[in-house]
């Protein structure tokens, strides 16, 4: 009996061995056995028409300023308007005491009447003696002196009527009014203040906010990268739609009205190397006050074949060149150059290596190498399948 348990022991380790041996077997000739091509989601690129801009900082000012001045002395006594405001052109915002002006004018006035009464007088004289002199009836001097008297009273009605003219333009610019409609500042006199005739200091600012101006810079170096993109037919101007601008506020909220660009200076400051833009963009709410600080979108032309790629299908060599995988004929993996532009949200511009209708690689990149054959799929149907899966 015991040499029969130690046979059967010994055969079911031997089972066993081979049995082991077997399954290694078949698992070598599993793993060797030919596998089919690796599943790598694509994103077919579309040529397709794309407006670009660009957003540059800037602030915000009025588009009309008026320092309110007087332009003749005296004390103020009333003050007409509310500060902060909205006056209108012509509104009368401070009256100056008027009772001096008043009196050079009426003065001014009557000179005027005693010029204008001496004149018909010097006039009828000189006359007289014109006719008398020709028939030697007076002398010569005579009436060269009634001639030099009739001159003498026509040029002082001419001062008299100067002198009244003055002292109305005086008496009018009592009542101190809006050069311009718009939103009227802080007062910075009261009423019983002295003020003098065009003061340096202002009685106070009249802004006009809507429209208003945004000011923005830009840096040469993209104002000649323009220049050249529009030079070469790289992009096109879309008409009065290139003139277009958007703007985005401090808190990163979107300003709801559309507004223009003006013009672009044309002085480049030494100390920035930037211009200038202005732009005009309507304000009827009174959202933009000058001085703020905004960001401004704005169009700078049109590549109606531009191809955009998504991020995840661009890669890096060790130099930092960016690259791009494309399943090309035959279904075989192809290694791309790719020369980019400006990132557009999730997506990259490529100015060069990529066309219309190519294939790029943006998932299971990591499973392939160039030269490999590959099964194609709309980007996220790459793992619907095991990789390796033979078909």
């Amino acid at each position: 009996m015991p040499n029969n348990r130690v046979s059967l022991t010994g055969v079911v380790a031997v089972q066993l061995v081979l049995a082991t041996l077997l399954a290694a077997g078949c698992g070598r000739k599993q793993a060797g056995g030919p596998r089919g091509p690796a599943d790598v989601g694509v994103a077919t690129m579309k040529a397709e028409r794309y407006v670009l801009s660009t957003e540059l900082p800037g602030r915000t000012s009025a588009y009309l300023v008026a320092e309110v001045r007087p332009q003749v002395a005296g004390i103020i006594q009333q003050r007409r308007f509310e500060e902060g405001a909205n006056v209108k052109a012509g509104d009368v915002l401070y009256q100056i005491d008027p009772a001096q002006y008043r009196a050079a004018f009426d003065q001014a006035k009557a000179a005027l009447a005693v010029a204008e009464a001496n004149l018909p007088a010097a006039r009828s004289r000189a006359e007289r003696l014109a006719e008398l002199v020709k028939i030697h009836a007076v002398g010569q001097q005579d009436y060269d002196d009634a001639a030099a008297a009739l001159a003498q009273a026509q040029a002082g009605v001419e001062a008299s009527s100067a002198a009244m003219e003055s002292a109305r333009i005086n008496l009018e610019y009592t009542p101190i009014k809006a050069p311009i409609g718009g939103r009227i500042g802080r007062s910075s006199v009261t009423v019983g203040a002295l003020v003098a005739a065009y003061q340096p200091v202002p009685l106070a600012v009249v802004q006009q906010l809507d429209p208003i101006y945004v000011d923005v810079t830009q840096a040469t170096a993209d104002v000649l990268r323009l220049q050249r993109a529009l030079g070469s037919g790289e992009l096109k101007q879309d008409g009065e739609g290139q003139r277009k601008a958007k703007l985005i506020l401090e808190d990163g909220t979107p300003y709801p009205l559309e507004g223009t660009l003006q013009f672009r200076d044309v002085t480049v400051d030494p100390m920035t190397g930037s211009v200038t833009l202005r732009m005009v963009f309507p304000n009827p709410d009174h959202v933009l006050l000058p001085g703020m600080f905004v960001r401004a979108v704005v169009e700078e032309g049109v590549d109606e074949h531009a191809v955009l790629v998504p991020q995840q299908g661009v890669s890096r060599d060790v130099r930092g060149n960016p690259l791009a995988w494309v399943v090309g004929q035959g279904e075989v993996v192809e290694q791309r150059r790719l020369t980019l532009g400006r990132a557009v949200g999730d997506r990259w511009l490529v100015v060069k290596g990529l066309t219309g209708g190519d294939r790029v690689i943006v998932e299971g990149r990591q499973r392939v190498r160039p030269g490999d054959a590959v099964h194609a799929v709309p980007s996220g149907d790459a793992g619907s399948r095991p990789a390796g899966e033979t078909r």
